[in-house]
C-alpha cells in the first residue's frame, strides 16, 4: 500500500466513525485498519482458495492446499484447464471431498467459458453483476463472492449482512442479547455507505476486543432493528 493509498485509507475510517458513535468507539480501540486487498491474485485461484477453506478450519484447509499445489509444481497455482485435466482420484488423494471435487471443476468450466470473469473483466462489472456471475458456479455463495470483493477487488461499500462474525462484532459492541437478523442489519448499515466494507472489517474487530476485554462499554439505547412488513395486496 503506498503512502497515498495509506492516507486516503485514513480519510475513509475518519469519515466512517463520523457516521456511527459506536464504530467510532470501536475504530478508538482497534486502531488503524489493516485491510489491504490481495489485487495481485487472479479471482479463479481466490475462489478455488474459497472453496478449499469451506466447512474446515485454517489450518486443514491450508495442509489440502498445500498438497493440490504441490500436484502443479513448479507453477505457483493450477490454472483452469490444467484442474480439469487432473484425474479425480488425485484431487481426493489431496484431501478434497468429492462436494469440494465437483465444485472445483465447476469453477474451473465456468473460468474457461467466461462464466466467471477474468480480472480485468471482473473489475468492470458492478458488484451485483459479479454476485448474479459467480454465485451460478457450484457450491459458491453470496457470502463467498462478498469476501472476494472485499479482499481481492478492494470494494469499498460491501456489508456481508450474513456473516456471524459482523453480525456478533454488531451485537457486542452494542450489548445486545440476540444477534441482529441479517436483513434487519442490511438496513441499519446503510447509514454506514459508502464505507460499509471498513464497517465489516471493524466489527470483525469488535469481536477480537471482546475476546481480549477490551471492547468499550456500549453507551446510549439499543438500536431497534426492525424489518419492514410487506403490504398485503388489495383484492380488485
Amino acid at each position: 500500500m503506498t503512502p497515498a493509498d495509506k492516507r486516503r485509507l485514513r480519510t475513509r475510517v475518519r469519515r466512517l466513525a463520523g457516521l456511527d458513535p459506536m464504530l467510532a468507539r470501536v475504530i478508538d480501540a482497534a486502531g488503524p485498519c489493516t485491510l489491504e486487498p490481495r489485487l495481485e491474485r487472479a479471482p479463479f485461484e481466490s475462489l478455488a482458495r474459497a472453496i478449499a477453506h469451506q466447512q474446515l478450519n485454517g489450518t486443514a484447509a491450508e495442509r489440502i492446499l498445500g498438497r493440490f499445489i504441490a500436484l502443479y509444481a513448479p507453477a505457483p497455482f493450477p490454472q483452469p484447464g490444467q484442474l480439469l485435466a487432473t484425474p479425480e482420484a488425485q484431487l481426493r488423494a489431496a484431501g478434497f471431498s468429492w462436494g469440494k471435487i465437483r465444485a472445483l471443476r465447476d469453477l474451473a468450466e465456468k473460468a474457461i467459458s467466461g462464466v466467471v470473469p477474468a480480472g480485468e473483466e471482473l473489475a468492470s462489472l458492478d458488484d451485483e453483476a459479479i454476485v448474479a456471475r459467480i454465485t451460478q458456479v457450484r457450491g459458491i455463495g453470496r457470502w463467498t463472492v462478498e469476501m472476494l470483493l472485499m479482499f481481492q477487488l478492494g470494494r469499498v461499500d460491501v456489508l456481508p449482512a450474513d456473516d456471524f462474525g459482523v453480525r456478533n462484532g454488531f451485537r457486542l459492541a452494542h450489548g445486545m442479547r440476540k444477534l441482529p437478523p441479517p436483513r434487519a442489519l442490511a438496513l441499519h448499515a446503510a447509514r454506514w455507505a459508502p464505507e460499509r466494507t471498513l464497517a465489516a472489517w471493524y466489527l470483525w474487530r469488535a469481536v477480537d476486543l471482546h475476546r481480549a476485554g477490551k471492547l468499550p462499554a456500549p453507551r446510549g439505547k439499543k438500536p431497534r432493528l426492525r424489518v419492514p412488513k410487506k403490504r398485503a395486496r388489495r383484492a380488485r
